[in-house]
């Protein structure tokens, strides 16, 4: 199968190593279909989590419900936290449906 890129070396939460499975260019159209049905505010999760979380999903959802239940939290989000964590799931879910990390493909000025 091709492939656009080749494997891509990333820094994953806490700072580990991990590989990103490059997106097969058959995939590319659906992926970019759907990163442009993307809302803004799906976009700005896409890119604090790379910026601001190392990429992980898992440790923006933890720091979102710690600040919705009043615990310490690292970030401090414009946008109502349920909404946040709804867009989370959702986003998510492609990424791990198609096997692919959106913050690829989406630029905050997008």
């Amino acid at each position: 199968m091709e492939t656009a890129k080749g494997d891509v070396p990333r820094l994953g939460p806490l700072g580990t190593r991990c590989k990103v499975t490059p997106v097969p260019v058959d995939d590319q159209d659906e992926v970019r279909r759907f990163v442009g049905s993307m809302t803004n505010e799906e976009r700005m999760l896409v890119v604090l989590k790379r910026e601001l979380y190392e990429g992980s999903w898992d440790e923006m959802a933890a720091d979102l419900t710690a600040r919705l239940e009043g615990r310490p939290y690292i970030f401090k989000l414009a946008h109502r936290i349920a909404d946040d964590l709804e867009r989370i799931g959702h986003l998510r879910q492609f990424e791990q449906r198609r096997g692919v990390d959106l913050s690829d493909f989406v630029k905050l000025d997008q």
